[in-house]
């Protein structure tokens, strides 16, 4: 019994891969409202997931917490850019994980300029994960871009 219920978890564990994170793997980013060079008058950086995270989910919230905090810290600390990791699963951040419409484990960046809100999934991070400082060099320079407004 207790097997067949092991089976169970490893099979929706798979299906919710399969649901919601392989197809973004052959998209690429996606991206809402983006009109091009725009202002930013802050970016916010959410590592969104689930309560129980596997390796993968866990390592591209350090590592985007780790280039944050290393090259931003200046914009981290005046409040231009954002920072944190949101649990979809817990109530208190349920219109937070609609805003963005994350769906389990994301990395998104949303950025202000004025009352616009503009919101951009990056799914490319997950092929860096192996590799830390290129997921580091990688993500920096994307930060880099969006607070100049630049969402090409």
């Amino acid at each position: 019994m207790k097997l067949k219920k092991k089976y169970l978890y490893i099979g929706i564990f798979v299906l919710a891969l399969l649901i919601f994170i392989v197809p973004r793997y052959f998209t690429g980013n996606v991206v809402l409202d983006n009109p091009a060079n725009v202002n930013v008058d802050k970016l916010e950086i959410y590592h969104f997931h689930g309560t129980n995270q596997c390796y993968s989910c866990k390592t591209v919230g350090a590592y985007a917490e780790e280039t944050v905090k290393t090259y931003f810290a200046d914009e981290l600390e005046s409040g231009e850019i954002v920072f944190g990791h949101v649990n979809v699963d817990l109530p208190e951040n349920k219109d937070l994980v609609i805003k963005y419409g994350a769906t389990g484990s994301s990395l998104w960046l949303g950025a202000y300029n004025g009352e616009e809100f503009k919101a951009e999934e990056n799914v490319n991070v997950w092929y860096k994960i192996k590799d830390k400082e290129d997921y580091l060099a990688y993500l920096k320079g994307i930060i880099e871009q969006r607070l100049t407004g630049d969402f090409s």
